[in-house]
């Protein structure tokens, strides 16, 4: 049984379409993950899947259920983190916890054991106002507050946003154990390197998808030569590959460039002495493997190019 399935769903504001015919399932169990910028969507699809938002058109199921009519019923049923701290700032760790639990009829106690392996971390600071906390200490109260009535699906949207990179680790961590009691996450997030950590994900951009699969399957679709090209100019590196008559894509990426080529079969010593006519300064070119952001990158250009 699947735990989503969204069929041909859009949503617009005004003019602008926020998502246009998404339609994806999502199976029980899994750890799947919406990858994508800021404004790609994401924040759109939770708040549709999560009850809070009617789509303009398409139907959507949730645990089996019509998301559009039996929203009671998934309210109860749904745990949700949103991209923003939304807590009680003025109440302590315990009295957020303790509140979240009482709207759901339970208590701490009842369901300790679900959040205890997230919750200790933070109870010792119980007593503190959820203001005066860490990123990492809010992230951890806020999946806390989550998990307190013992969702079936827990929605994560962004929950990793600004928070340093041990805090990210430790939230993933902590996902994969949840996992493993059976709880199905949906999460998104504009890191490309958390989507290795999803068991499926959803490429998507500009409010479409553009893939669904695997992490693994996702990156062996990608079929062009990729390279990097390390230098100090990369601005004028950019700008003659860009000239080059067998490039495809060429761009930036972190302290390099990745460049692709039109060609399966490329010799590097041809890339070193084209762009030898355009920089003086050392550089070097090295063939790469890719990874989600660069089939993110030419998916992106396939559908420009359409």
């Amino acid at each position: 049984m699947n735990a989503v399935e969204a069929k041909e769903l859009s949503k617009s504001y005004g003019k602008k379409n926020a998502i246009s015919s998404l339609s994806f399932n999502i199976e029980e169990g899994e750890i799947f993950g919406f990858i994508g910028p800021d404004g790609a969507g994401k924040t759109t699809i939770f708040r549709i899947l999560t009850t809070l938002m009617l789509p303009d058109s398409g139907s959507i199921t949730v645990l089996g259920k019509d998301a559009l009519k039996d929203y009671k019923y998934l309210r109860k049923r749904l745990g949700y983190m949103p991209g923003r701290f939304s807590l009680y700032q003025d109440l302590t760790v315990e009295e957020n916890l303790r509140f979240f639990a009482s709207i759901f009829d339970t208590t701490i106690e009842d369901n300790y054991d679900l959040i205890k392996d997230i919750y200790v971390q933070i109870e010792p600071f119980k007593k503190r106002r959820a203001g005066k906390l860490s990123g990492g200490m809010k992230q951890k109260l806020a999946l806390s507050c989550a998990l307190i009535h013992k969702p079936s699906l827990l929605l994560l949207d962004e929950p990793t946003t600004g928070v340093d990179a041990v805090s990210r680790k430790e939230f993933w961590e902590m996902l994969k154990r949840l996992k493993q009691q059976g709880i199905t996450i949906i999460v998104s997030t504009p890191y490309m390197d958390e989507a290795v950590l999803c068991d499926r994900v959803a490429l998507i951009q500009n409010g479409r998808i553009l893939d669904i699969n695997t992490p693994a399957n996702v990156v062996n679709k990608y079929s062009m030569p990729l390279f990097a090209i390390i230098c100090e100019n990369k601005y004028q590196a950019i700008k003659s590959f860009e000239k080059y008559e067998f490039a495809h894509s060429v761009y930036p990426f972190g302290d390099s460039i990745h460049y692709t080529d039109k060609r399966q079969n490329v010799n590097p010593d041809e890339l070193i002495s084209y762009l030898k006519n355009y920089l003086e300064e050392n550089f070097e070119i090295k063939q790469l493997e890719p990874g989600i952001e660069d089939v993110f990158m030419a998916l992106m250009k396939g559908t420009k190019d359409e």
